[in-house]
């Protein structure tokens, strides 16, 4: 069903549902938003009402985290309980706001370098030229992650996203065909074998860089305030506060599990999110107007700063409009306890 709708053309309309998920489209068009069907051998019950996912939300002892996405959601999107409340604690603070305050220049000279390459692509001729920016847009948050996070760019990190792109590949192929086949995931395949050496690869990649950044924090190297280095640093800090009980703290699979989640969460959804806006943007131009002028009255020739992106009302309120028609994700899982 999702390859057929795919073949067909799509419009410039907000209705993209029946294309995205078409199966759930037809159970919502022939039995409503609330309806119940079997996957494989598991039940599962949809709902779309506002109140009932709040509850769900809310509840989370009797609706508990899905594991239908490892290895790709670990670390603080997998735990719960205990695990959770002690992984969330330490990474909080690289999220504090005076900490995010020192990631602009990283995230404007991202920005830069993509702007530069769309004026060489458009000034070949100097005419009017068709671009597709999905692959620009795809570089430009795998290299503002790989700058934020882990203080290198997209070039140093490809090998990384590259393996991270196939093993969402795999798993998602790997769940697709569990539905059909109980245990599919068990079985000596190809798939499920390149799955296992994905995850290994990906794993390995990351503790070798967090070993370097540790090594470098004990010999008093100067920190370079990217997201791995404040996770370590509070994560040290948790560990010295209770005398240097380690088992308070994460353990180096730990940090690794919240390093992936760095690479997989973010990539694909902020790509996704600038792709549609720059459509609808195209779609109204009198909003793409307001947006331009907002920028050029708070910032004019000067950087971004981080006190001028909070003035940018207008282009807030077009992401907001942009993520309520199409949010990075269109469904989620809880299991029922």
């Amino acid at each position: 069903m999702l390859q057929e709708a795919r073949t067909k053309p799509i419009g410039l309309s907000d209705a993209i549902l029946p294309r995205v998920m078409p199966f759930l489209h037809h159970m919502v068009k022939d039995y409503g938003k609330n309806s119940f069907m079997w996957i494989g051998p598991k039940p599962r019950v949809n709902i779309m009402n506002p109140d009932q996912i709040r509850d769900v939300f809310m509840k989370i002892n009797e609706y508990q985290k899905s594991t239908q996405l490892k290895p790709l959601a670990c670390g603080l999107a997998s735990h719960k309980g205990e695990k959770w409340a002690k992984h969330r604690k330490i990474i909080n603070p690289a999220f504090h706001q005076e900490k995010l305050k020192l990631m602009i220049p990283a995230l404007y000279e991202s920005c830069s370098e993509m702007i530069n390459n769309w004026g060489e692509v458009v000034s070949v001729d100097d005419r009017p030229c068709e671009l597709d920016v999905w692959p620009y847009l795809q570089s430009l948050s795998c290299d503002a992650i790989s700058r934020t996070s882990f203080g290198s760019n997209y070039n140093e990190g490809k090998r990384i996203f590259d393996l991270i792109k196939e093993l969402t590949d795999l798993t998602i192929h790997t769940i697709q065909r569990a539905i059909i086949i109980p245990g599919y995931r068990f079985l000596p395949i190809q798939s499920n074998r390149r799955l296992k050496a994905n995850d290994k690869e990906i794993k390995a990649s990351l503790k070798a860089l967090i070993n370097k950044r540790e090594k470098a924090m004990s010999a008093g190297e100067d920190t370079k305030n990217d997201l791995l280095d404040l996770l370590l640093e509070s994560n040290l800090s948790e560990i010295q506060a209770h005398g240097n009980t380690k088992s308070v703290g994460m353990s180096t699979e730990d940090v690794v599990d919240e390093c992936k989640i760095f690479y997989f969460a973010g990539q694909e959804t902020t790509s996704v999110l600038l792709t549609w806006t720059m459509i609808l943007l195209a779609q109204y131009p009198d909003w793409q107007a307001r947006a331009r002028e907002e920028v050029l009255q708070v910032f004019g020739n000067k950087k971004p700063d981080f006190d001028g992106l909070n003035h940018l009302k207008v282009v807030t309120m077009i992401l907001y409009e942009v993520l309520r028609l199409y949010p990075a994700s269109n469904f989620t899982h809880s299991r029922c306890s």
